[in-house]
């Protein structure tokens, strides 16, 4: 079993190199770029340089999508605006050479039957795009710390089992959501031998997460 770690965050375009050259030197072998407000990567030759960079240095990137991301909104404008800016990740993120867009689904609607269904149909329309343009990247459905959003692990197992996309195991999340890490029952529900995780210090209460907390330096 291999695991690479690595920070989230890249810094500015001018200095990622050197960036990744120091993750390097710490012995660091991922890193997750955080396109936050939307892609800030928007020169392919930019992507093709860093990602190369990344390459020599053996450094696994993925990206996390912007989180205002919504598949569940009840305006069909909104779920195609989060659509398109999951699919803006993957555009880039393609050429960079990165694994996964890891993306936050929605929050629940009215109805948490008719919420999983819109956010399984959203889903499914990405991944269509992406097999017709033939790219090879990957989007991954992240587990949710807030009770009221859409992304327990048994959500995100099921949308994983129905639409085949791939996932990230967020664990300060399901720790803020469950009030404990239950790792029988995860295993369980992703089998999968290939995991992509998030880890972070939290702090929640009863409705689940309030904020993250930033890892101390030593």
């Amino acid at each position: 079993m291999t695991i690479k770690f690595g920070p989230a965050g890249l810094g500015p375009i001018k200095t990622a190199e050197k960036v990744l050259e120091g993750y390097h030197k710490m012995g660091l072998r991922a890193c997750e770029i955080a396109f936050t407000y939307g892609p800030y990567i928007k020169s392919k030759e930019d992507a093709i340089r860093i990602g190369s960079k990344a390459r020599g240095l053996g450094i696994r990137l993925s990206i996390h999508a912007p989180y205002y991301v919504n598949l569940n909104s009840a305006e069909k404008s909104k779920r195609e605006a989060s659509k398109k800016r999951i699919l803006d990740c993957c555009e880039i993120g393609e050429v960079l050479g990165a694994e996964i867009v890891v993306f936050h689904p929605g929050y629940y609607g009215e109805d948490r039957e008719d919420s999983y269904h819109n956010i399984k149909e959203g889903v499914m329309d990405i991944m269509q795009e992406i097999k017709k343009k033939g790219w090879k990247i990957k989007i991954g459905a992240e587990t949710m710390g807030k009770i009221n959003v859409f992304g327990s692990v048994e959500e995100i197992a099921h949308l994983v089992k129905d639409t085949k996309c791939s996932f990230c195991l967020d664990f300060a999340h399901i720790l803020a959501r469950e009030k404990r890490i239950d790792m029988r029952k995860i295993k369980k529900l992703f089998p999968q031998n290939h995991w992509h995780c998030h880890f972070s210090g939290i702090e929640y209460g009863e409705k689940g997460e309030k904020h993250h907390k930033k890892t101390e330096v030593l």
